[in-house]
């Protein structure tokens, strides 16, 4: 979409978070954030997911002003997603092994999904924090295997995606089901209206 029909910046290349965007109507276009995601020292996961999706939020609409040929800024939103299990935090996968491992201790047990969104526009921000339990059948080691080739859990916090094939996993859910997919739609609309960011719109993002 060009932004000249658009009230919003995506600061993410998450498809995902795009197709929910869409989902509920949102005009927006994208302008990716590349921020450091290393966690500052005790950080708690919610003020550490908080944080990020914060500083994306930013970047988003920083990297607008610079590209800025005299339109109007618009509000950019930012999202990050953790799993939490055990005290632990699990992000994106960095390899086949390393997906498994992330399965593995999610096998059986109940964790945490941590969602935040933010909104940024120049010296005004404001965000939502969403918190989702999950809980994990027993997985064995062969499905971690055969999951992998799926590529689903490439690119996705905890190594699963609860869209996908990874659903099969997933014993139980209690609370956001689009907070887990990437962006909670229910305090996304939330917060877009604290921006006047309208949903619902007749005309579809392109």
């Amino acid at each position: 979409m060009s932004e000249s029909v658009a009230d919003l910046i995506l600061a993410s290349a998450s498809p995902r978070r795009s197709e929910l965007l869409r989902q509920i109507g949102v005009r927006f276009t994208i302008l990716a954030a590349d921020i450091d995601e290393a966690r500052l020292g005790q950080e708690s996961p919610a003020d550490y997911v908080s944080r990020l999706a914060l500083e994306k939020a930013r970047a988003g609409y920083s990297r607008q002003e610079q590209n800025s040929s005299g339109d109007r800024a618009l509000p950019s939103l930012g999202a990050d997603t953790i799993v939490v299990c055990d005290g632990q935090i699990f992000g994106k996968p960095r390899n086949q092994a390393d997906a498994a491992a992330m399965l593995m201790a999610l096998s059986g047990k109940v964790h945490t999904v941590m969602t935040a969104v933010a909104v940024s526009q120049g010296p005004c921000s404001s965000s939502r924090l969403t918190k989702t339990l999950v809980r994990f059948r027993t997985i064995s080691q062969s499905e971690c295997q055969t999951y992998w080739q799926t590529g689903e859990p490439q690119g996705k916090a905890g190594g699963y995606a609860v869209q996908g094939c990874g659903a099969v996993f997933v014993d139980h859910l209690e609370g956001s089901y689009s907070g887990v997919v990437g962006l909670p739609l229910n305090e996304t609309a939330e917060l877009l209206g604290e921006f006047g960011i309208p949903v619902w719109t007749s005309q579809p993002p392109g």
